[in-house]
């Protein structure tokens, strides 16, 4: 909720604007990230007057502590409210480090792609807090991401699909 927001927006903080319009996909119980991106945007727009960008809400895959079978289901429940999301805003890029939320996000635009309807470059960021192991959207998007960025030589290491960049938030 917190970290991974912070270290998103340090990210795009790096783009220009053709990377316009942003879609932010947070959980719907996550009420911090949402004044942060705001926050974000708004200085954003005072340099980028056409700053274009919208939030949209889906459940969240698993809560902290929750049983790995439930969240089994709970996830499957968000790949299918996050379809017709993506099918709706059809991303040319999906960038993403590590907050349950993005695997449905990423798995329904693989989907996507799969069927033709639209192709989605998914290029994932593990947080930089994770040294030596993936987080479990590290390990389940390691097989579905374009680009799977590590901030770590160990995780390179561990991973060779994975490119290394060194620390970059």
């Amino acid at each position: 909720t917190g970290g991974h927001t912070t270290e998103i927006l340090r990210l795009l903080s790096c783009l220009s604007e053709s990377y316009s319009p942003r879609h932010y996909v947070l959980a719907d119980s996550d009420k911090m990230s949402e004044v942060k991106i705001r926050s974000f945007e708004q200085k954003r727009a005072e340099t980028f007057s056409e700053s274009q960008f919208s939030l949209d809400r889906i459940p969240r895959s698993r809560e902290v502590r929750q049983s790995w079978v439930s969240s089994v289901l709970t996830t499957l429940y968000s790949i299918l409210y996050s379809l017709p999301l993506t099918y709706k805003r059809k991303p040319d890029l999906i960038l993403c480090n590590g907050p349950g939320t993005c695997v449905p996000v990423c798995l329904s635009a693989f989907l996507l792609g799969l069927l033709r309807i639209k192709r989605t470059v998914i290029v994932y960021v593990e947080s930089i807090c994770r040294v030596e192991t993936l987080s479990l959207s590290g390990k389940i998007l390691y097989y579905f991401s374009d680009y799977f960025i590590v901030q770590w030589p160990a995780l390179k290491k561990k991973y060779p699909k994975s490119v290394y960049l060194g620390r970059i938030v």
